[in-house]
């Protein structure tokens, strides 16, 4: 039972904890790569440094784009700007012959990719609080209709339980009586419904 129980705790705390590695996880892994790159040639190359430039500032511009009007999709820009980071943090530290200037701007990228990143994440926190919320009330505005149609079907039971019982009590009421000497049929159809008798006197009646 522990066993099953550990399981599926730890499976809820990576899913829980990968999203919030992710920023530093990408920033990490473009130092990496960029640092490969610069022991493989990359250093002192301008040509290299030129090209990470012009994508870095294409993928700027493609982000300014697509966040411009009220049509702007944000996460486009986002991947975008994201994507210009990335380049041009991969260009100097593939440029730079120390480790100095690549680490500052990886700690920087990585700290504006975490404040991004809590921005959309309280804001999937606010939509998850809010859905949960309306699921909820939902849950018990029909809790509260089955409530009211069993109460409504009890006392609809309820009902015809007791006209099923007056029914009954008249049937033997109107047995009894029509089996005492002088029943008159003729005068209980004029009359309608017989009250029940209150004290028979069968000598008065012989």
């Amino acid at each position: 039972m522990t066993a099953t129980t550990a399981g599926p705790t730890a499976r809820h705390w990576l899913a829980a904890a990968t999203p919030k590695a992710a920023p530093a996880v990408a920033t990490s892994t473009v130092l990496i790569l960029a640092r490969i790159w610069n022991a493989n040639g990359a250093e002192h190359s301008v040509g290299n440094a030129a090209l990470m430039t012009v994508l870095a500032a294409a993928a700027a511009a493609a982000g300014a784009c697509a966040s411009v009007g009220h049509a702007g999709d944000g996460v486009l820009a986002g991947t975008a700007f994201a994507a210009s980071g990335g380049l041009a943090l991969a260009g100097v530290a593939g440029y730079a012959d120390g480790l100095s200037l690549p680490l500052v701007l990886w700690a920087l990228a990585t700290v504006i990719a975490y404040a991004l990143a809590a921005r959309y994440w309280r804001t999937d926190r606010r939509e998850t609080v809010a859905h949960e919320r309306h699921v909820s009330e939902q849950r018990e505005t029909r809790a509260h209709i089955e409530r009211v149609e069993a109460l409504r079907a009890g006392a609809q039971i309820e009902t015809a339980r007791v006209g099923a019982a007056y029914a009954d009590q008249l049937a033997t009421a109107l047995v009894t009586r029509a089996i005492l000497p002088g029943f008159d049929p003729a005068a209980l159809t004029k009359a309608g419904l017989p009250e029940l008798p209150t004290s028979t006197h069968p000598t008065e009646s012989e």
